[in-house]
């Protein structure tokens, strides 16, 4: 008997985080299970590293029939019970193999509150042979739902987050020394993949109208994406090139947080905002905005601050009111740091996303373990 889990993430991001944690939770509790992954992703290579049952696929698009063949093969080959996707690609090329395989049971993760484009298409994608849907918040349901999912086969589970790279204080002076600021800069951060979505031109708007008030303010972007060149053209259209600097892809996120004095995450779409866990597990004091789930995450005023979408000077405002109240900031972050300890461990999330197979699995009288 084999649990699958497909991840067509061709990238590092929040996603594939979580489904690497899951697969690491499923070996520890003696379940079989087969990792299937993009070839040379760093998902595989980190897979690869911790010694996870790790199959590498290549799914070129949503109708590739060649990965649908191998894949089916493999499932039946493994005796495969439950199948998990984790993205929409990985569903599309999954449920293909699954019914070829006879698969029993099937369980999808939705990530993102964009609305669902085509409603027939989705409704087939989310519903046909899909026992379960997880949404990692209460923004994601209600999306899907407004789409024409039933709301009984969702459930809600959030995501987690590893807390031993965070269990010992970095240096503050880590990014000032990399890029030479000083220590009385006041560093702003987020960490966010440079698409549409997660609102960076707002965040740079937000920084020339902070420029005359605080121009000591520094705000670090880490991510790469398609928007690198415009936000670039942004910056210097804007007059903030003193202010605003662009990392790219980091794998030390935990030393670059431990650098920062605020976190923002300025999405106008945002299905839970797994960046803001980091943030709350270095105690930082955030700024967010109220979309998505990431009212799920942040309480106002408690963990941090929320402020409207689209909105630059509100964002701004809040910015600066965290840099010129020290005690505030101190009492979010700790806040946080407490919050994410007790709601959002991987091991938590894991759980109950196992939980779920195991209530699935007893509903249809399958077995997942031998």
């Amino acid at each position: 008997m084999s649990l699958f889990q497909i991840d067509a993430g061709k990238e590092w991001r929040g996603g594939q985080r979580q489904s690497l944690f899951l697969c690491r939770e499923l070996q520890k509790r003696g379940f079989s299970s087969c990792f299937v992954v993009q070839p040379g992703s760093p998902l595989h290579l980190k897979a690869q590293e911790e010694n996870l049952p790790v199959f590498p696929l290549r799914m070129r698009s949503e109708a590739d029939m060649l990965a649908v063949t191998k894949l089916a093969l493999l499932m039946k080959r493994k005796k495969c019970r439950l199948v998990h996707f984790h993205d929409a690609h990985a569903v599309s090329v999954g449920s293909a193999a699954a019914s070829l395989a006879g698969v029993p049971l099937r369980v999808l993760t939705r990530r993102v509150d964009f609305p669902l484009r085509d409603n027939a298409l989705s409704r087939r994608k989310y519903t046909r042979g899909i026992d379960r849907v997880i949404a990692l918040s209460e923004g994601i349901k209600k999306v899907l739902v407004e789409g024409g999912i039933d709301s009984r086969i969702i459930q809600i589970i959030p995501s987690g987050i590893d807390f031993e790279p965070y269990g010992t204080p970095g240096s503050s002076d880590y990014l000032r020394k990399e890029l030479g600021f000083s220590r009385n800069d006041y560093l702003v951060g987020i960490v966010a993949h440079l698409a549409d979505h997660k609102g960076h031109k707002y965040l740079i708007k937000a920084t020339s109208i902070i420029k005359e008030k605080a121009p000591r303010i520094k705000v670090i972007i880490v991510g790469d994406g398609p928007l690198k060149m415009e936000l670039t053209r942004q910056v210097a259209a804007n007059g903030v090139v003193d202010m605003v600097f662009f990392l790219g892809f980091r794998e030390d996120i935990p030393q670059i947080l431990s650098s920062l004095d605020q976190f923002v995450l300025s999405s106008h779409l945002e299905g839970m905002g797994s960046s803001l866990l980091d943030a709350m597990a270095s105690r930082l004091p955030i700024v967010a905005t109220r979309v998505g789930g990431i009212p799920d995450v942040i309480t106002h005023e408690e963990t941090g601050l929320l402020v409207p979408s689209k909105n630059p000077e509100k964002l701004a405002a809040a910015i600066l009111r965290l840099m010129e109240d020290g005690d505030l900031s101190a009492r979010l972050g700790e806040e946080g740091y407490r919050t994410v300890h007790r709601k959002y461990s991987a091991e938590a999330m894991a759980g109950k996303v196992i939980s779920l197979y195991e209530r699935l699995a007893k509903t249809k009288g399958v077995k997942l373990l031998d």
